[in-house]
């Protein structure tokens, strides 16, 4: 080999070498997850509909961070390619959860729960001299962002749902928590439940009000927040109840499975009367994961897998579920069914999905889970309908995770985090590789105000516009409006939305 040639080969060897050493001490050559998360953001347009995701969070703020000069965009740090602006700035502190309405045809309104206690408003009463409570029920007019309270004098609205017969349930977030069923919430203002668990409803003028709201105590009393609700009226919901809440080693929070007496079929269409209702009557069960695969074998260790489901009795929900041995959870909070689930071999199975928190500064770092029910008009404890499996799994980053939205037409579901600074994240479906998770989440939203946190969030039924609450921030700086503090509600626009690929 001539001198030259051998200097060659010598220099590219040698740096073969120093490649090579290069690679193995660069951990980042050989992180093949740490690839999967960079592919998952240089593709997030194809996958997620948003050319850019986020990569840190919102740095944390001090004091009262809320202006009334402040633009949307000071909300909160969003994704490249979002835009986000006031739908309005008038909603009751602690809106949470929300919903469309119509639910069917063109929306005119969002009717919200607003999670705050059965306390007066700081007015203290109407001019008839009624008590005039905290709102509970608002709707916002999409047009305009006008706010209107529709009912008044529940503890802690949470969960809420516009039902397949074309009415709103409304839900409590109390130890004691009941549901309510609205007639037509565009109809119904300024009404007031005058005690809960009841049907007293009151108008302005201190008059007894029929027929537009109704108590539905054949629900479970308990802590409610996700719920999804059938065209059959089976309601699936969880009580968010973190365990050993009440004494050592008590279960934390079941799953209940409410079955109507009088199941609606499919297109039977809305009602015109709360009495037509199916969650006026039925049975109410929780759920139990076995350990195995022929019989209810049941402890420590069973939340996945087959389950059946034990009888309770509604008023008495909670303990009973206990009790039963029902299978507890870390704080289960907000839950859905799949839109977009189909079972080929069985029609009737449905997937529903929902949030456990945990607790970040345990290192449970929270998680969604996911069930199929092939029966959801089956409630026995014989048989093992219900299969359950982790979906999506906490980390450092993507934590607390407490409310969930599925994205129509994508079917990707958007995870929002329950704490300062919160975020929302956008995660794949489960695809053809061999598990039976999230194929990757990426971060999209970030809350900038540290006494605030993003809940509430759902899209428009094309996909491509979200609605969020930026809950209880500090409103020093906020003047009262109807004689209570407020809370921001954002609309978000700039989604790609196609179809994903299984």
């Amino acid at each position: 080999m001539h001198h030259n040639k051998l200097t060659l080969a010598l220099t590219l060897a040698l740096a073969g070498i120093a490649s090579s050493a290069c690679a193995h001490d660069d951990g980042h050559e050989q992180d093949f997850g740490l690839k999967v998360q960079q592919q998952l953001k240089a593709q997030s347009e194809k996958l997620f509909g948003i050319e850019e995701p986020l990569g840190a969070s919102a740095p944390a703020t001090v004091g009262a961070y809320r202006t009334l000069s402040q633009t949307a965009n000071e909300q909160v740090l969003a994704a490249e390619g979002l835009k986000v602006e006031y739908l309005t700035r008038d909603a009751a502190n602690n809106t949470d959860q929300m919903v469309l309405w119509p639910s069917t045809g063109q929306a005119t309104h969002i009717i919200s729960c607003i999670e705050d206690f059965r306390n007066p408003a700081s007015i203290g009463s109407y001019p008839s001299g009624q008590t005039k409570y905290f709102p509970s029920v608002q709707r916002i007019n999409l047009a305009t962002g006008a706010v209107e309270t529709v009912l008044r004098g529940m503890s802690s609205c949470d969960g809420i749902r516009a039902t397949p017969w074309g009415t709103i349930l409304v839900t409590e977030e109390r130890s004691d928590g009941g549901a309510y069923e609205i007639l037509n919430p565009l109809a119904t203002t300024e009404l007031t439940l005058t005690a809960r668990g009841a049907n007293n409803f009151i108008d302005a003028n201190g008059n007894p009000v029929f027929g537009q709201a109704a108590y539905r105590g054949a629900l479970p009393t308990m802590a409610w927040e996700g719920l999804a609700v059938l065209p059959s009226g089976v309601v699936y919901a969880g009580d968010e109840l973190r365990p050993g809440t009440g004494g050592t080693d008590r279960d934390g929070g079941a799953m209940f499975k409410f079955v109507p007496s009088t199941p609606r079929a499919a297109n039977a269409g809305p009602i015109g009367d709360l009495s037509q209702s199916p969650l006026a009557a039925g049975v109410v069960t929780a759920m139990q994961v076995s350990c195995v695969d022929n019989k209810q074998q049941v402890g420590q260790g069973c939340e996945v897998g087959n389950a059946a489901w034990v009888a309770v009795n509604a008023a008495t929900a909670r303990s009973d579920a206990n009790n039963a041995r029902a299978t507890g959870f870390y704080r289960p909070e907000d839950l859905h069914d799949d839109p977009l689930f189909k079972d080929p071999a069985n029609p009737d199975a449905v997937r529903f999905c929902w949030t456990n928190t945990g607790n970040e500064g345990t290192k449970h770092y929270g998680e969604v889970m996911c069930a199929v029910d092939s029966a959801p008009l089956t409630a026995s404890n014989t048989q093992r309908t219900v299969a359950i499996n982790r979906f999506v799994e906490g980390d450092t980053d993507l934590n607390s995770v407490d409310n969930l939205a599925f994205q129509p037409v994508t079917g990707n579901l958007y995870v929002i985090e329950d704490h300062d600074n919160g975020d929302v994240w956008a995660c794949l479906p489960d695809g053809q590789d061999r598990d039976i998770k999230s194929d990757g989440c990426v971060k999209i939203l970030s809350v900038k105000d540290s006494s605030a946190e993003p809940t509430g969030y759902f899209f428009s039924p094309d996909g491509r516009t979200a609605y969020v609450s930026i809950q209880h921030s500090d409103d020093t700086n906020i003047p009262l409006f109807d004689g209570y503090p407020t809370d921001d509600v954002l609309k978000i626009t700039g989604f790609k939305v196609k179809k994903n690929k299984k």
